[in-house]
């Protein structure tokens, strides 16, 4: 099986980069960037047509899966969850963000360090709100990272509640 759920009109983009890591895990990847395969596919005539009309279709960015995605983000916190699972799921939340607001990022080369300042502010908030949603049991592990500086990755501060 190419991809674990199968699309919904609803998180192209997550689909999307499923569909593209299991064509490149497969090496298939020359299956949609040009090989003709009209007899399979009704309208298009070939895979390129096809993916292109998906993507016109169904990668206008939508405000609404924006919001829920932002909101559960927001609203996620460790509660009866084992801190792997409660970190798991944060990423795979942070990850379909990502997707969603893909096209936001620079891709520009940057001299003057603007660009890895901006990464390195969006990992500390991310790491902030990672801390915010643990339990109180891990207040004095929490306090301990909070005083570092610089402060850790994610993964460095995950790594030290393992």
């Amino acid at each position: 099986m190419l991809v674990s759920v199968p699309f919904s009109e609803i998180g192209y983009r997550s689909w999307r980069r499923s569909v593209m890591q299991g064509l490149s895990i497969k090496n298939k990847l020359g299956f949609i960037s040009g090989k003709y395969i009209a007899d399979i596919v009704e309208y298009a005539n070939n895979v390129i047509e096809l993916w292109r009309e998906l993507e016109d279709r169904y990668e206008q960015t939508n405000g609404a899966r924006l919001y829920q995605i932002q909101k559960e983000i927001n609203d996620l916190s460790q509660g009866v969850l084992d801190i792997t699972s409660y970190y798991t799921k944060l990423k795979k939340l942070w990850e379909e963000l990502n997707t969603l607001s893909k096209k936001t990022h620079c891709i520009c080369t940057c001299t003057c360090g603007a660009k890895e300042n901006m990464h390195k502010a969006e990992q500390d908030k991310r790491l902030i709100q990672f801390l915010m949603g643990l339990n109180e049991v891990y207040t004095i592990v929490r306090g301990s990272i909070l005083m570092m500086n610089p402060l850790p990755t994610l993964a460095q501060a995950f790594s030290l509640f393992i």
